[in-house]
């Protein structure tokens, strides 16, 4: 099933406005539970955390900035 342009550009904005803030407090958390890793181990850590929140939402954000193709067919009628 495909979402529509306005649908994953409203979801989009919601996943940045709400869920990527709980994403990291539940981030932060998480790490400040486990024993204080070392630097060298605790970065990585955290760059691999930053990325990892996109990927189930990669086709969300796919096309979002792009104008609406429905309005470009729309418009070549």
């Amino acid at each position: 099933m495909a979402i529509g342009y306005k649908a994953r550009k409203r979801l989009s904005l919601l996943i940045l406005l709400v869920g990527m803030p709980a994403y990291v407090v539940m981030a932060v958390t998480l790490m400040t539970h486990i024993q204080r890793l070392p630097i060298w181990a605790e970065v990585p850590a955290y760059v691999v955390l930053g990325f990892a929140w996109i990927v189930p939402f990669r086709a969300v954000f796919l096309g979002v900035g792009q104008t609406d193709p429905e309005k470009e067919r729309a418009e070549e009628r």
